[in-house]
């Protein structure tokens, strides 16, 4: 019995083993205590969470390498086969090497981040967690109308950044450029119109055109763009029904929906108090009279 005993302390493999488990341990706790003490302490979030993230990545990488290095000699006699299965493998795995160099891609090359509403895959929706092969959106859209969550959560593979254009609604510029098309009767009072559609939009909108300039300059000094107007504009065109007044304003990306139904309510207030001196045009058809028919009827 004590034998046995000593030949299984004594054993390479169980030695090596045991120095595994030992080592995981360490590694592990090491990260565990840093991620309870230090990195609660960083204040933004988006930091906090790409930290947490790397220090995970190290984690097992340094387990990988522990194991390497005990098991240095016997692997150094699979050189040659692990060399032929690892070109297999990684044809096999293209997908998921792809995702991985993604995530990569996604961490360090600032394509977004948690909270960020993107676009990836066709899929358009709130970054809820970018992970080693996937992301997690939370979806908006598709059957529900506007930029509202509809509920579905879904999975993209992190290799979409390579294969599609990333639209991203909430980066270095969280804001976005929106319009309402609005259709005028013909002899209505055109600046007064126009008058009112500013002032409506300066109310709603206005207190955003400063900011959104200042996150511009930003954009300006990092990239070729040029100057770009963020106060509420209007414009009209005159097509054969009416006259189509356009207010263009800026809006963040979360609440356009909300933004047009107040400006749409405030409009129709301002339009109705002038007792239609302003009014909404709807189309009209024009019937063209139908030539008189010759019809002789022989018997």
């Amino acid at each position: 019995m004590e034998e046995q005993i000593q030949r299984y302390l004594f054993n390479p493999t169980i030695g090596k083993i045991a120095v595994i488990l030992i080592g995981v341990l360490f590694i592990w706790s090491i990260i565990k205590v840093f991620q309870r003490n230090f990195f609660s302490k960083i204040k933004n979030a988006d930091n906090r969470y790409r930290t947490k993230k790397f220090s995970s990545f190290i984690g097992y990488f340094l387990t990988i390498l522990l194991i390497t290095i005990v098991f240095n000699e016997k692997l150094g006699n699979l050189t040659v086969a692990l060399g032929v299965a690892g070109a297999g493998i990684a044809f096999a795995l293209q997908e998921v090497i792809a995702s991985f160099a993604g995530w990569l891609a996604i961490l360090f090359g600032n394509f977004y981040t948690t909270g960020d509403r993107v676009q990836l895959g066709g899929i358009k929706g709130d970054v809820m967690d970018i992970g080693v092969l996937r992301t997690t959106i939370m979806e908006i859209g598709q059957w529900v109308d506007g930029d509202l969550y509809n509920g579905r959560i879904v999975l993209i593979a992190n290799s979409f950044v390579f294969k599609e254009p990333v639209f991203n609604y909430s980066g270095d510029f969280p804001f976005l450029w929106d319009e309402i098309k609005l259709p005028i009767q013909y002899g209505s009072n055109y600046e007064k119109a126009t008058a009112i559609f500013l002032k409506v939009g300066t109310e709603v909108a206005g207190d955003l055109a400063e900011k959104s300039h200042e996150k511009w300059k930003t954009l300006q000094n990092k990239y070729s763009l040029e100057d770009a107007q963020t106060e509420p504009m209007v414009s009209l065109i005159a097509n054969d029904n009416w006259v189509e007044f356009t207010l263009r304003y800026v809006v963040s990306y979360k609440k356009r929906r909300a933004t047009k139904t107040i400006l749409f309510s405030k409009i129709l207030k301002e339009i109705d108090a002038t007792n239609g001196e302003i009014k909404f045009a709807s189309a009209t058809f024009q019937l063209v009279q139908t030539p008189d028919f010759n019809v002789n009827i022989k018997k």
